[in-house]
């Protein structure tokens, strides 16, 4: 751990964070949620006159600008959440305590794995930022008209994105199951305790 900056805290819970819930995570699911939200719905509404009949057939009323309603406010909020994933994931990473023996599923290192996945973390801000700005373009400016609001391009490079949030995932994943990092029952099993007490 970064003993610099635990020094200003005066308690350190078992999975090496000030507080008891790791932040990064939790805003994580948030953030491909409201992605993955955003590039379904505006498939549907891009599809909706093929698909129109399962709608009707379960008696939902549904309008095409209303999906892509959904697409547009849920790209905005996954650009503005994912600022604070980014953030939260480096300032837990500064704290992170990185094992050096072991290595992963993939054959790297702990250091390596927090390395990709922090550069993929910011490459992954971006790209979102990116998809928001082309979604706002289109919605208000070049297919302000038109009834689907939605590039073929961009619904394909919304589900290659999902794509490389998956490998960014994996690697997440490998850092908190294989690596112990900021895992409150890897921490409290691995300094011996029982964790049906430290639960209570």
């Amino acid at each position: 751990m970064n003993s610099e900056l635990l020094e200003q805290f005066n308690v350190v819970g078992a999975n090496g964070l000030p507080y008891s819930i790791p932040i990064h995570p939790n805003l994580v699911h948030l953030t491909l949620g409201l992605f993955i939200i955003a590039i379904l719905f505006d498939a549907v509404g891009v599809f909706l006159p093929v698909s129109k009949f399962i709608f009707k057939y379960f008696s939902v009323p549904v309008e095409r600008e209303n999906l892509f309603d959904v697409g547009w406010y849920n790209i905005l909020a996954a650009a503005v959440i994912t600022s604070f994933t980014v953030a939260a994931g480096f300032y837990e990473m500064m704290l992170a305590e990185v094992p050096l023996d072991i290595k992963s599923a993939w054959g790297m290192t702990a250091m390596e794995t927090i390395l990709w996945h922090g550069m993929g973390g910011v490459f992954l801000l971006i790209l979102i930022l990116a998809m928001a700005v082309w979604r706002g373009l289109q919605r208000f400016v070049w297919r302000k008209q038109e009834d689907r609001q939605v590039q073929w391009l961009y619904l394909f490079a919304g589900a290659t994105i999902m794509f490389v949030m998956y490998v960014h995932g994996t690697l997440g994943a490998q850092m908190a199951a294989e690596f112990g990092i900021h895992n409150t029952a890897d921490s409290l099993l691995r300094s011996g305790q029982d964790l049906n007490d430290m639960l209570k």
